[in-house]
């Protein structure tokens, strides 16, 4: 992922959105998001904030494709991903209590299968 366009582009096909779905939900027409993706067309601060609601990303990933990036790359399930976002907005007692969770499941879970044949 190089760019804003691509990131846009990638991001509307893991949602299964076509781009007239895309440009009805942001609010656009369909010809503007072919601009978006493929010419390198940079769209102004209130559509920007659309695209990253309707996209469930950030202004950041989309701009710069920030450190969300390589998670996305690395997490394919866009709902797995989405809770991992929502979690990183809790106070940190809360999220170290979700990894201790989440770290004792695995934990079982492994235990479970090294045992069964």
């Amino acid at each position: 992922m190089d760019n804003l366009g691509e990131r846009i582009k990638k991001l509307r096909k893991e949602h299964n959105f076509s781009q007239v779905k895309l440009a009805d939900k942001i609010g656009i027409s369909k010809s503007q998001i072919n601009r978006y993706e493929n010419k390198g067309i940079q769209p102004q601060a209130d559509i920007l904030n659309k695209f990253a609601e309707v996209l469930k990303t950030s202004v950041d990933y989309l701009i710069n494709g920030a450190t969300t990036e390589k998670a996305k790359n690395t997490l394919k399930d866009v709902n797995l991903l989405q809770k991992f976002s929502e979690m990183e907005q809790l106070p940190e007692k809360e999220q170290g209590i979700l990894l201790n969770v989440i770290s004792a499941y695995l934990r079982d879970f492994k235990a479970k299968q090294a045992y069964t044949f």
